[in-house]
């Protein structure tokens, strides 16, 4: 049946009438968006020691934080018009503290495997960024950042401290602020390093066909290791005639291959490589290989490093010290080798960072750098093992580190030594903005504490 002129002369002004309702609500809704974003916040923290880490401590400065940035500090600095003032007379003011490695928004509760998402379940995994899998809403980030933690490199597939195992590549490890509703956000450098697993020499193993440990022959492990070694070669090997086959523009789209493409960055030497070694035997292996292969070495965990300090000190091979707080890892080692393995390394001229390999213990950061002072680190070594070192380390010092003009106001205001654990953390800044202590273990103290 045919459409009266009538019926199609009412469609078409109702069409024209909806066209003009979205139209008016564009043009309102425009303006006022712009009108809704909250204006930026400058801020001056008064009356403070500062403790720049890029020379000596400023007494009673004043530090003007603007547009996220590190506007101005000294003692002559004037507060500008309109800045929100922080009357930090007493207090001391630091850069916020880096976790160098560390799993934060990657792991929640680790007995619980659907709230882990460190690994894949392939042995490499060059493709697989952490920024993808980090969790924003991680009750871990407020806990870190009320102990002065302000931001961190979250690192898939890093092994368990103890055991050194995992995939040999884990994936790309992303530099993250600890504060913000979205990765996006948080996002400092997304691919900051690739996280490469050393092969061992593990001779025990579990069996769980008959939940019994095995004692595996050597020739057999051996065996095994050289395997894993080669195979880690070919694929380094394979990603350079892939970076030829793309700068020549012969790479076809269906040939394209992301696990070749994701190790580009690292065969070039433009994106370090954080590799997991404990053994001294290992971290040799480990030295020369990425010699040969000519990639930006970065040891990570590094038990044994202090045997091979000279070494690590020759190729410039910076270390990322385990936790402090940790079993030795030979029953003939020394007891407080852990402790003075820092001090060691330090005072043979090799740059170090301290980190805790963990989500839960992140807040724990501080206090790992401080157990290693009464063993031989000076001081102002400690805070920069978990400033300013991390980010030199990283590529990321023009950023973060110290408290300098034009470096992310990522900063916190404390009563004292943030090494000291009686120390408290009063103010935290992250990216220019007064983000909250509030927490979870704060939450739970205050519940039960109330309790009749």
């Amino acid at each position: 049946m045919a459409e009266s002129p009538r019926l199609k002369r009412l469609m078409k002004e109702k069409v024209f009438i909806k066209f003009l309702i979205v139209l008016v609500v564009v043009v309102l809704l425009v303006p006022l968006s712009h009108s809704w974003a909250a204006p930026e916040v400058s801020y001056a923290i008064k009356g403070a020691k500062v403790y720049t880490l890029a020379g000596s401590p400023i007494d009673n400065a004043t530090v003007v934080i603007k547009n996220g940035k590190i506007e101005a500090v000294g003692n002559s600095v004037s507060v500008p018009t309109g800045a929100k003032v922080i009357d930090a007379r007493g207090l001391e003011v630091y850069p916020g503290l880096f976790d160098s490695a560390t799993q934060l928004g990657l792991i929640e509760i680790e007995s619980i495997s659907a709230t882990v998402d460190t690994a894949d379940i392939a042995t490499y995994n060059p493709q697989l960024v952490a920024a993808t899998a980090i969790n924003p809403n991680s009750e871990h980030i407020p806990v870190a950042r009320a102990n002065g933690i302000t931001h961190a490199l979250s690192a898939p597939g890093l092994p368990a401290v103890a055991s050194g195992t995992g995939p040999t590549i884990g994936g790309q490890a992303s530099a993250i602020n600890l504060s913000g509703w979205v990765i996006d956000e948080m996002l400092i450098d997304r691919s900051a390093a690739m996280v490469i697993n050393w092969p061992t020499f593990a001779t025990g193993s579990f069996d769980f066909t008959t939940f019994q440990f095995r004692q595996r022959p050597f020739n057999e492990v051996k065996q095994e290791y050289e395997k894993r070694v080669a195979e880690l070669a070919n694929l380094l090997n394979q990603a350079r005639h892939y970076s030829q086959a793309v700068e020549k523009g012969s790479l076809q789209k269906f040939e394209r291959d992301l696990k070749l493409e994701a190790l580009i960055p690292v065969i070039r030497g433009e994106k370090p490589v954080m590799v997991f070694a404990n053994d001294d035997r290992l971290i040799k292996s480990a030295v020369e290989f990425c010699e040969k292969q000519k990639l930006k070495m970065i040891l990570t965990g590094g038990a044994e490093a202090w045997k091979v300090k000279d070494l690590l000190k020759e190729k410039n091979i910076p270390v990322i010290l385990r936790p402090t707080q940790s079993m030795p890892t030979d029953e003939d080692e020394a007891y407080d080798k852990p402790y003075s393995t820092a001090g060691e390394l330090s005072a043979a001229g090799v740059k170090i960072a301290i980190a805790t390999f963990n989500s839960a213990d992140s807040r724990t950061l501080a206090q790992e750098a401080g157990h290693a002072v009464p063993y031989g680190l000076p001081r102002e070594e400690a805070l920069k093992a978990i400033t300013i070192y991390p980010a030199e380390i990283f590529g990321l010092s023009d950023k973060l580190g110290t408290i300098e003009k034009g470096k992310i106001a990522n900063i916190i205001v404390t009563t004292g030594d943030p090494l000291e654990i009686r120390n408290e953390v009063k103010y935290l800044f992250i990216n220019g903005k007064l983000t909250s202590l509030d927490n979870k273990h704060f939450q739970l103290y205050e519940k039960y504490r109330q309790r009749n």
